[in-house]
């Protein structure tokens, strides 16, 4: 599927890799199975090439927009390398608060020559977004508590239906997904979800199909806690990040179930604090260029299901680190789990977002 494409700007100096003076390097991210394939792939092998260079590790990227303007207003900005999804990138350097790169001076070559800009194709939508990841949210539920005689659930839609499978749910305590979810599991199609989003009728009819399930809903904010709830099993469905699911499933063993349909496709990468040091900016950019070139991208899909964000790196995927397992089959892009897909559209909600999540918190106070 076709993501976004937006025109990288303004290019400052290119570093390689290796080229790390002894020091910290503060890096965001989400914490658990995620951080654990960051850890490996690409923590590990740059300390290991960078002598003195040591990795602080912070699990805050889900307030990353909100703790990155208060540091800037501030002026004491602690982090160096920022985890992110695509959407709070735009917003982040649209604020000015994330450095524009220039992928074909700042970021790796493909190993034949090809440029960056060419190898990372539609997933650069932000002059400040360095790639990493398509992964997705969706849908798990628990598999030893499906109704007898009820088929098991497919995707999203299912969540709305408590008469077929009753019990608690869990959702994002944000309005991303949720609204949309909301909207096509009400009829309306895909292609009209966004322009009767920027209506107050439109929002109103995915808060009242949200009204539907709202007692029955567990809320999370910390990716960790739906898949926490699906394994104690105070819930019978979550929406949770393709990842986190598939650790759950094919690691741990957990009596869990994938339900695909309606997956909401999303990018992940890193973005760099505008407002750093020249000596902290250069620390960055160097690990920036290591933990993003091809093979580095290609060695996190062997600890975790998210498909690498470079073309180049696609073709190297291969087998679970530990597993021996295929992962091709567990991605979300393979064609069997994205029959029924929509793409985060990212420019739609760093325009709308403050206003929806101010209405989201609203609603759900109420």
């Amino acid at each position: 599927m076709k993501i976004r494409n937006m025109v990288l700007g303004a290019s400052v100096i290119a570093l390689s890799a290796g080229a790390v003076a002894a020091q910290e390097l503060t890096i965001v991210s989400w914490g658990g199975a995620y951080s654990a394939s960051q850890q490996n792939a690409y923590h590990d092998p740059y300390m290991a090439a960078n002598d003195g260079v040591s990795i602080i590790n912070d699990e805050s990227s889900p307030e990353a927009v909100a703790k990155l303007r208060a540091m800037a207003e501030a002026g004491n900005t602690t982090w160096d390398v920022v985890d992110v999804e695509a959407a709070d990138a735009i917003r982040l350097c649209d604020e000015g608060l994330a450095m524009e790169i220039d992928a074909d001076s700042q970021l790796a070559a493909a190993p034949d020559g090809t440029s960056a800009s060419a190898d990372f194709g539609d997933m650069l939508v932000s002059d400040c977004f360095i790639p990493q990841i398509v992964f997705s949210t969706t849908f798990g539920y628990r598999t030893d508590m499906v109704p007898e005689g009820a088929a098991a659930p497919t995707g999203a839609c299912d969540v709305f239906d408590l008469e077929t499978y009753p019990g608690k749910r869990s959702l994002n305590k944000r309005p991303i997904a949720n609204m949309e979810w909301a909207l096509i599991c009400d009829g309306v199609a895909y292609e009209d979800v966004y322009d009767a989003l920027e209506t107050d009728e439109g929002q109103a009819r995915a808060f009242a199909k949200l009204d539907t399930i709202k007692d029955e809903t567990i809320w999370w904010s910390a990716s960790a806690e739906p898949v926490q709830l699906l394994a104690d099993g105070e819930v019978f469905m979550a929406s949770a990040y393709n990842g986190r699911l598939f650790s759950m499933i094919a690691e741990q063993g957990q009596p869990v179930g994938m339900a695909w349909n309606w997956q909401m496709f999303d990018l992940d990468g890193w973005i760099i604090p505008a407002n750093l040091s020249d000596e902290r900016k250069q620390a960055a950019l160097d690990y920036v260029y290591f933990a993003t070139d091809t093979q580095r991208l290609a060695d996190q899909a062997k600890f975790i299901s998210y498909g690498p964000a470079r073309a180049s790196s696609a073709p190297l995927v291969g087998q679970h680190a530990t597993l021996g397992i295929e992962m091709g089959p567990h991605m979300p892009t393979d064609p069997n789990n994205a029959e029924n897909t929509f793409v985060n559209n990212y420019d739609w909600w760093a325009d709308y977002r403050d206003d929806l999540d101010a209405k989201f918190q609203a609603w759900l106070s109420q």
